[in-house]
């Protein structure tokens, strides 16, 4: 996913004077400049231009690290943290005051995987089933409000769905 652009100092009379003043970017591209030469012509200036590639993995975790700044479980509120998957999805109920996971549930589970026949991954139908689940366990251990950790994905499809079957379930977030 990395991008590199290559072009002469010629072709444009801005990237002379981005050179000029020290700039470190030039049409919102990072620049990293390599010349053997402090005062080269403009002539023999070649500039090579990389973009810093990142994966959607990088993004979603950098996201999560953000929620996780501003959600906490505690022993009365403990945190609903998701985890989705390719083939599975998985919920736990954690008290991060004692660092102990106090209910869990996933699409690995035998009742879940028994009830229901997939081959490319947890729809919808069986994210709510894993909210169902993941709700009774809570309500069985005294566990009434949860704070909401969505991992950094969207809050849409199978993390909503499993959001809204948790809450008609019982559990308040």
């Amino acid at each position: 996913m990395g991008m590199a652009i290559t072009a002469t100092a010629t072709t444009s009379l801005q990237l002379n004077a981005a050179l000029k003043h020290n700039q470190t970017c030039f049409l919102g591209v990072p620049l990293r400049l390599s010349m053997p030469n402090p005062h080269p012509s403009l002539h023999s200036l070649f500039l090579n231009v990389e973009a810093k590639a990142r994966t959607r993995t990088e993004d979603r975790q950098a996201r999560h690290s953000r929620i996780r700044k501003k959600v906490e479980g505690r022993g009365d509120r403990p945190r609903l943290c998701v985890f989705r998957s390719n083939k599975h999805l998985y919920v736990q109920v954690i008290d991060d005051s004692k660092m102990h996971t106090l209910a869990s549930a996933s699409t690995m589970q035998k009742p879940i995987s028994e009830e229901f026949n997939y081959s490319s991954g947890p729809t919808i139908e069986v994210a709510k089933k894993v909210g169902e689940s993941i709700a009774k366990s809570c309500l069985e251990k005294g566990i009434t409000k949860v704070a909401f950790d969505r991992g950094g994905y969207p809050y849409h499809g199978r993390i909503q769905a499993l959001a809204d079957s948790a809450r008609d379930h019982g559990l308040q977030f």
